[in-house]
């Protein structure tokens, strides 16, 4: 698999299925306007009721949330990457700012070529350098020069099971902060070349320009990074399949594996 925008190298579901995976990266800048709710005690206004609390939009790491609620509380750790042409996702992945994305999208910058740029989700746009990338995980991470006034940093880990819900949010064909939503379809899948391995299947959908971004379970815990597409046309469509580097592969906490060493 050729870890370069828009190439195409081949991915199979353990030998079962056939087609081509490919990396991706297109993307744009946008802005994402986070409503913060809290709860909110007091009178009744004279007659000796209490107000009824408002729901809070911070949930216990348990709470299964709704679709919009799990865009509410990640959109602001989500981040735009451009590396010269290649354009895609990022998450921040500590409250230092450090962004998690796919190494791919920002291999120009490895090698340095060209600079990083990273828009945050309230408009911050600042230049980044790459801190750490592992080439055979697909995972990169980035240090920004600014930092927006507010760092929100999603939450990383959580089981994954099979048949399980997820939502993507990231920058598919330039369409800033989409949110698709779908089911872990398979775990521990490798690429028909063994480029990569221990890869989750979803079937949420994703384009040129989700590399980098979070996959996230139903309690907006960040589960994976997207990093491939089958795509037995060759044509960069998405065909239902698609797969994510498991969070604690790509921070390193797994053994090497298929796929290389740790980061």
């Amino acid at each position: 698999m050729e870890r370069v925008p828009q190439e195409a190298g081949a991915a199979t579901a353990q030998g079962a299925m056939a087609g081509r995976a490919r990396r991706f990266v297109v993307g744009g800048g946008a802005l994402v306007v986070v409503a913060v709710l809290a709860y909110w005690l007091g009178s009744g206004g004279g007659n000796g009721e209490a107000a009824a609390p408002r729901p809070s939009a911070t949930p216990t790491p348990s709470a299964t949330l709704t679709v919009p609620d799990v865009y509410k509380r990640v959109g602001p750790s989500v981040a735009v990457i451009q590396a010269g042409k290649s354009l895609g996702t990022g998450v921040i992945a500590a409250e230092d700012g450090t962004v998690l994305t796919a190494y791919h999208v920002v291999k120009s910058v490895v090698k340095g070529t060209v600079g990083a740029t990273v828009t945050f989700a309230d408009g911050t746009r600042t230049k980044a350098v790459v801190v750490s990338s592992n080439p055979k995980r697909d995972v990169a991470t980035l240090k920004p020069a600014k930092l927006p006034e507010i760092v929100v940093p999603a939450t990383l880990g959580g089981a994954v099971a099979v048949g399980a819900p997820v939502v993507a949010i990231g920058n598919p064909l330039g369409l800033t902060y989409s949110v698709s939503t779908g089911v872990v379809s398979g775990l521990n899948r490798t690429t028909k070349d063994g480029d990569l391995g221990g890869l989750i299947q979803f079937d949420a959908s994703v384009n040129p320009g989700s590399s980098g971004g979070p996959l996230l379970d139903a309690r907006g815990l960040v589960i994976g990074i997207v990093v491939s597409i089958a795509d037995p046309g060759g044509d960069e469509a998405f065909a239902g399949i698609a797969f994510a580097v498991p969070i604690g592969a790509a921070l390193g906490s797994e053994g090497d594996g298929p796929g290389g060493p740790k980061i």
